[in-house]
């Protein structure tokens, strides 16, 4: 994606270099790079320079090469956008990353809790552009988009591209009757794909136009294996076969299709990045806020389904082997954050399918567990003991299918506030959840509000076989699409006390047709995920009969 530099005024910001020698050990000393990039600037007259936190497709989890914002910043969170001028650098993320923001980062750089500056982290991928530029504007500034990413000018040691080859998946995992609605009477083969470019993702770099005629796979064709080149008959021209073009020539090519006279190109503006959307002209545009290849593919079919549910019974006896494990090792004395978060990838990796962990395990303990998306590193390791709540959330990638589950336990004595008091109202908002009927979005987060809680993440996303954990556009939030039989999504309420611990509970559940007196196509949710709750944590006497039903 085209980055962005603009010119505004900041307040004055003083850096005191003698202060780096108190920053904890954790934090990267960006003064080099921070050097480099204002040169850069300053010699190309841009007052400010705006880097975010995804790559060009918009990737939530993004290879090393784009981890640009890492490494200008050190924050390695996995949300967040800087800007940098040549007398203050600023990030925004959001509240799950504060605590980690403020470990990684040196006094160069400022956190930004408040959300000013037009709250740089609210609007969708492709109105960032034209919402910057907007606010900027009334205070005669300009925004232009440059070509080059500066970023990656001053980066010497930049990670190089992945050249692994780009693989298929087993026509075991898929239906053999797969097919997708693009445009009237129009339908096409999906390609069933898969690469390694990007951590816990199987993504590979890409872009695909499909007309009427042709179907255009961008990609880096050193990496298509002759089977793979033949399995989409790459060398046909037929309205079903696919034409390979390299993946650096998307834009000439699309600019050259758009120039065709009467053709309207179709976008999905939320995974749609502005070096692509500026160069089609308003009047072939036609835009909707998710692409259909999005939309199709939220709703799995009965393959996809009960593949997918095949493999969360593989994951469940993997994600039991850890509790288990646990259970006895811990008051030996001798068990770690990180050496659980290895010990649970280590009995995924013996099941079947199984192709590395979804996502970065959340292996937490006491405190650590109250930052909500915490990672243990070496750094920040703690010794888990029977004293303490200990939070897992964790997932794996098999080949038919993608999990996500989040457990809670103690192996010693809850207080009263951790069992009676936060986690009754964890466990009633799963079952809110989980109400046997609904017709659209509800709103799990109910329980705690009704008694003064909240906490700062989504309730659920969807996730994909064997594709991303968080798969979009499926969820509780109100720019997700409502729900459809087929979807499957997570469901994940939990209570945050700051420095003390964490509780969150997150199953994988699918909507199902409702059966109910009078029809009327409601749905429900069928829980997919099949490991137990804490029972130790549980007083089941705080719980209502229908409560204790819905949740066996």
């Amino acid at each position: 994606m085209s980055q962005q530099h603009l010119g505004f005024s900041f307040k004055p910001f003083i850096f005191v270099s003698h202060v780096l020698q108190y920053l904890p050990s954790t934090a990267v000393n960006t003064s080099l790079q921070l050097q480099q990039l204002r040169e850069k600037m300053q010699s190309l007259r841009i007052s400010a320079y705006i880097i975010p936190g995804t790559d060009a497709h918009l990737s939530e989890y993004i290879a090393s090469r784009d981890a640009r914002l890492a490494f200008i910043t050190g924050f390695t969170g996995s949300a967040g956008t800087a800007v940098v001028t040549q007398s203050k650098a600023v990030l925004w993320t959001d509240s799950r990353y504060w605590v980690q923001a403020e470990r990684q980062m040196d006094c160069n750089w400022e956190l930004e809790k408040d959300g000013s500056l037009c709250n740089l982290l609210q609007f969708p991928p492709l109105e960032t552009y034209q919402n910057y530029a907007s606010y900027l504007e009334s205070s005669s500034l300009h925004l232009e988009p440059k070509a080059v990413n500066l970023v990656d000018v001053v980066w010497g040691d930049r990670p190089p591209l992945s050249s692994e080859s780009i693989f298929r998946l087993p026509d075991r995992v898929i239906s053999m009757i797969f097919f997708l609605i693009l445009i009237v009477h129009l339908f096409v083969w999906l390609f069933n794909l898969r690469g390694n470019d990007i951590p816990y993702n199987p993504f590979f770099y890409s872009y695909t136009l499909l007309t009427l005629n042709e179907i255009w796979l961008f990609v880096h064709t050193e990496r298509v294996t002759k089977d793979v080149e033949e399995y989409l008959t790459a060398h046909c021209s037929d309205p079903l076969c696919v034409q390979l073009k390299p993946y650096d020539s998307v834009l000439r090519d699309l600019t050259t299709y758009i120039g065709q006279p009467g053709v309207k190109v179709w976008i999905g503006t939320e995974y749609t990045n502005y070096a692509l959307y500026e160069i089609i002209p308003q009047e072939k545009l036609i835009t909707s806020t998710y692409s259909p290849v999005l939309t199709s593919k939220a709703v799995k079919d009965q393959t996809e389904e009960q593949v997918l549910r095949d493999a969360h019974v593989r994951d469940a006896v993997a994600v039991i082997q850890l509790l288990m494990w646990l259970e006895k090792a811990v008051p030996q004395g001798n068990e770690t954050e990180l050496s659980a978060a290895e010990y649970v990838n280590k009995c995924r990796s013996k099941q079947k399918d199984n192709r590395g962990p979804s996502f970065e395990t959340i292996s937490a303990s006491g405190a650590n567990a109250a930052l909500a998306h915490y990672s243990p590193s070496v750094e920040t390791n703690r010794r888990l003991t029977v004293d303490e709540m200990y939070l897992v959330d964790s997932g794996g990638q098999y080949l038919d299918g993608t999990t996500d589950i989040t457990r809670t336990v103690h192996w010693g004595t809850p207080t009263p506030m951790q069992k009676v008091h936060r986690w009754k109202f964890v466990i009633y908002a799963v079952k809110k959840c989980l109400h046997p009927v609904f017709k659209k979005h509800m709103l799990g987060r109910r329980a705690l509000w009704e008694v003064g809680l909240n906490y700062g993440h989504g309730t659920g996303h969807g996730v994909g076989n064997y594709f991303g954990v968080h798969e979009w556009p499926v969820g509780f939030q109100t720019n997700n699409i409502p729900f459809r039989a087929g979807m499957f999504t997570s469901i994940e309420p939990g209570y945050y006390k700051e420095n003390d611990f964490g509780i969150r509970i997150e199953d994988i559940a699918v909507t199902v047709p409702a059966q109910t007196k009078y029809g009327n196509n409601y749905l429900t949710f069928d829980t997919v995920s099949l490991v137990p709750y804490d029972r130790k944590l549980i007083d089941i006497a705080l719980l209502s009969s229908e409560q204790v039903r819905n949740r066996t």
